[in-house]
């Protein structure tokens, strides 16, 4: 292959925070797991992008024919089980293309489309126009109907872990955050993935920082973290990276997004109301702006 196995900073940060003895197990054996896979897909690899992400290790990739790719292999976990199926489900149409995939016990290899040149829209253009890319992006990937027959998890059930977990935060250590603005948080994160009138396959983690310029298209999303649910859950990760016009103008951006979208404005909100009070344990600046959008 031509390289050492390098890992990127940003992933062995993140294991050893999260000092899980599985995931230092994992990390200590990903070169050599590495190796193996691209030995047998007949891949030469390049250096590991950098930084890194905190789950996976990516790097570009030439196969035997020599068309430009990407490895990448990361930690199995659930938000992304069914990401090589949700690349295929969509084939290419706003999104790259998964050609290979691979699951081990605790590792998911896929070989996928490279972007070329591979520019993060967060970095191409200013946030009001990446409004209107995402917007497009969103709308395509939600206009193939899933079937029943698809393996991927519902937002529903995710939802109702999320606010297990908080739950659980809360009562050990939730000083400073009103109770009343918790429940309420909760019961919305619970209610709202039922009382959807639609469902389709979602992202869940669509950002600028998860979309790539390309040859093929001008942009293509990569890193999904497929689940069936309520097309309004989505742009509330988006509007959390726009944290400037987040915090001084929340319901210009939330009510933007919506109009992009064409989705019920309050739906929008609510959603965004949801995850702030679930982000705001761990993230002070959360609680105001929850407070400023609450029902």
């Amino acid at each position: 292959m031509g390289v050492t196995i390098r890992i990127p900073p940003e992933l062995a940060d993140a294991v050893e925070e999260d000092d899980y003895p599985e995931r230092l197990g994992w990390l200590a054996a990903l070169p050599d797991v590495i190796e193996v896979i691209a030995s047998e897909w007949g891949l030469e690899l390049g250096e590991p992008y950098l930084p890194g992400g905190q789950c996976a290790w990516v790097a570009p990739a030439r196969g035997e024919d020599r068309d430009e790719l990407v490895l990448k292999v990361g930690w199995r976990h659930r938000e992304a089980e069914h990401e090589a199926e949700a690349l295929r489900f969509w084939d290419g149409d706003g999104a790259v293309r998964c050609f290979k995939a691979l699951s081990l016990a605790d590792t998911t290899a896929l070989l996928l489309e490279r972007c070329m040149p591979g520019e993060q829209l967060g970095q191409a253009l200013p946030e009001p126009e990446q409004d209107v890319v995402i917007a497009g992006l969103m709308r395509r990937l939600w206009a193939r109907e899933p079937s029943d027959r698809q393996p991927f998890g519902s937002l529903a059930r995710i939802c109702d872990q999320w606010a297990d977990w908080f739950e659980l935060e809360f009562e050990a250590d939730g000083r400073g955050l009103d109770p009343g603005l918790a429940r309420a948080g909760m019961a919305t994160l619970r209610e709202l993935p039922r009382t959807a009138d639609r469902q389709v396959l979602l992202c869940t983690d669509l950002h600028a920082g998860n979309v790539l310029s390309s040859e093929r298209e001008p942009w293509l999303v990569i890193d999904p973290k497929p689940f069936i649910g309520d097309p309004a859950f989505e742009p509330a990760q988006h509007m959390f990276n726009c944290q400037e016009r987040l915090a001084s103008d929340p319901e210009g951006l939330y009510r933007r997004m919506a109009e992009l979208l064409e989705l019920d404005v309050d739906r929008v909100r609510l959603w965004l109301f949801a995850r702030c009070v679930q982000e705001s344990i761990r993230a002070l600046p959360m609680r105001q702006l929850a407070r400023r959008i609450a029902p």
